[in-house]
């Protein structure tokens, strides 16, 4: 069965490593569906996440990482995907992933949702509070693969000398 871990992973994390690592023991093909969304501004651009996301999961053989525009359950479609695999954090990503979990079984009944609670110790992890931790000079090696450190603290020095 194909599962798919959508997300804009702007960067991917270490907690969005644990989830798809989660999903890739129960799955047997996991695509990590790098979301194009218009309603954020994201740092690096969806060629660059999907890259960033493909080195930090190149350990699992029987992961993917896919760009994406457009409804998650036309990709879920185009690709078979019977399953949607969301990382819980909290009570509050509950909700907006219900709310979201609904909706898509609204639009396709054939696909499922699955929610996975999250590493513990990376429950506080998100990809907005990574970026201001990097702005400010904070360490983020802990909760970020290498690869994307090393982007980061690329993209905080482009930003700054695009900025003065």
């Amino acid at each position: 069965m194909i599962a798919l871990v959508p997300g804009t992973f702007d960067p991917i994390t270490l907690g969005h490593v644990d989830v798809v690592e989660r999903a890739a023991g129960l799955f047997d093909e996991v695509v990590l569906a790098v979301l194009a969304n218009p309603g954020k501004a994201p740092w690096f651009s969806a060629e660059e996440r999907t890259g960033l996301a493909a080195a930090a999961l190149a350990h699992l053989s029987n992961v993917r990482v896919d760009r994406f525009d457009g409804l998650l359950v036309q990709l879920a479609g185009t690709i078979g995907a019977r399953a949607v695999v969301k990382g819980l954090r909290s009570g509050a990503d509950y909700e907006y992933e219900r709310a979201m979990a609904l909706m898509n079984r609204e639009l396709s009944p054939l696909v499922e949702t699955v929610f996975v609670v999250g590493d513990a110790r990376l429950a506080h992890v998100s990809s907005s509070l990574v970026r201001e931790v990097a702005w400010f000079g904070g360490e983020i090696d802990s909760v970020v693969p290498p690869v994307v450190a090393e982007a980061l603290c690329r993209r905080v020095a482009e930003r700054r000398a695009g900025a003065s």
